[in-house]
C-alpha cells in the first residue's frame, strides 16, 4: 500500500499536470492579467513539485497554502459553476477534477504533517 506521503506527492504532481490542461483553455477566454495570475500560480505549483521531488519538507506547507488559495479564488466564481451546469466539457472536467485535487490536498497534507511519525514514511 502506498504511504500517505506518496499519495500527497502524486496529488501535487497531478495538480501540476492539470495546470498544463488548464492554461491553454484560459489563454483565449480570460483577460491577460488573469491568465498571467493563473500562470504564476501554476509556476509556484511547479516549484512545489520540484521541492517534493527533492524531498524538501517545505513542499507540503507550500502545497497546502497553494491549494487553499486555489479553492478560495476559484470556488466563489459563478462562471466556474456555469461550466458544470452546461454539461460535460473539458472546462467542467478540469474545474471538477482540479477542485477535487485541491480539496484532497487540503485534507491529506495536515494529516500527513501532524498525523504522527508512522504516517510520514
Amino acid at each position: 500500500m502506498a504511504s500517505l506521503r506518496h499519495v500527497v506527492d502524486v496529488l501535487i504532481y497531478l495538480s501540476v499536470a492539470l495546470g498544463i490542461v488548464l492554461l491553454p483553455q484560459l489563454y483565449y477566454s480570460v483577460p491577460p492579467w488573469l491568465f498571467f495570475s493563473v500562470l504564476a500560480g501554476w509556476l509556484l505549483y511547479l516549484v512545489d513539485a520540484a521541492l517534493v521531488a527533492a524531498h524538501r519538507r517545505i513542499a507540503y506547507p507550500l502545497a497546502l497554502v497553494l491549494s487553499i488559495l486555489t479553492l478560495v479564488t476559484s470556488l466563489p466564481r459563478p462562471e466556474h459553476f456555469a461550466f458544470v451546469e452546461a454539461g460535460i466539457s473539458l472546462a467542467s472536467i478540469t474545474f471538477l477534477v482540479g477542485s477535487g485535487l485541491q480539496l484532497a490536498l487540503i485534507i491529506l497534507i495536515p494529516i500527513y504533517l501532524f498525523g504522527g511519525k508512522s504516517q510520514r514514511n
